[in-house]
């Protein structure tokens, strides 16, 4: 006779997770801080020094920080800046990122802080994957 899956065990497993978005919010409003959480050093390193370089470079270079959504690629912007997390929070509280193009480089470093964005939304989304077991 087959034995039913003993469900206690995993709802023990699951009481001991504790708070399974704890990593996706941290590594979204840090970068690398998620993986951090999870004991990956390396991988959080990584992801720190890239996301915080690409959007230090995106200063550097006078890029735009998206404030207001005017028309669809201004929010497109906006989403990809909102994934910096508190970098993006802090530098319009500081008053970093011109509102307007003065240099040729700007639209290089409107880039760098979009994709920047991008990737830490991607790398808080692989902290959570990684917590909840669904990546090794």
């Amino acid at each position: 006779m087959a034995t039913a899956p003993n469900n206690t065990a995993a709802a023990k497993q699951d009481s001991k997770q504790g708070f399974v978005y704890l990593p996706l919010i941290a590594g979204w409003l840090v970068p690398g801080a998620g993986h951090f959480l999870l004991g990956k050093w390396y991988r959080g390193a990584l992801l720190a020094a890239s996301i915080l370089g690409m959007f230090a470079m995106g200063i550097a270079m006078q890029g735009k920080l998206y404030s207001g959504a005017h028309d669809i690629l201004d929010i497109l912007g906006l989403v990809g800046d909102l994934g910096n997390g508190l970098l993006y929070v802090l530098s319009r509280a500081i008053g970093l990122g011109a509102d307007q193009a003065q240099v040729t480089t700007a639209d290089y470093g409107t880039r760098f802080i979009v994709v920047a964005g991008l990737l830490n939304v991607i790398a808080a989304v692989d902290a959570h994957n990684l917590r909840t077991g669904r990546k090794a």
